[in-house]
């Protein structure tokens, strides 16, 4: 069962991180993670069983951000946002096989997020 307040949070530069767990945190949700892998991620989504993964497309290592919200929507069913700076077609297309619940590019401002992680818990609530 997911955590409906649990968000966890993935990228691999320290600043984003930090701002994105204020903003998380302002919300009144539990960041109960962050990382700068794919597979850190994979693992800490199936041991804490976010409700929500914000998730950067370029991260540390071989595997990327799509990679992992592949494999984190796939077990353990996560709402994943895709917080980027790449407007390519291709990463493009890649973020869409995986039904993202937002795509939001770099620099994201913090009502930007806010409103995003409202509609889905909204959109949780109804369907609950």
């Amino acid at each position: 069962m997911l955590h409906p307040d649990r968000v966890l949070i993935v990228d691999d530069e320290f600043i984003i991180t930090e701002t994105l767990r204020i903003y998380v945190e302002d919300l009144g949700l539990e960041v109960c993670g962050t990382a700068a892998t794919a597979d850190a991620a994979v693992d800490m989504a199936l041991a804490q069983k976010p409700f929500l993964v914000l998730m950067d497309v370029r991260l540390q290592g071989e595997r990327d951000g799509v990679d992992a919200a592949l494999a984190i929507h796939e077990q353990v069913g996560a709402k994943v946002i895709f917080i980027t700076g790449s407007r390519e077609p291709a990463t493009l297309t890649r973020i869409q096989s995986d039904h993202p619940a937002g795509i939001l590019f770099k620099p994201i401002s913090e009502g930007q997020l806010v409103s995003t992680i409202q509609r889905l818990r909204a959109e949780a609530s109804e369907g609950a």
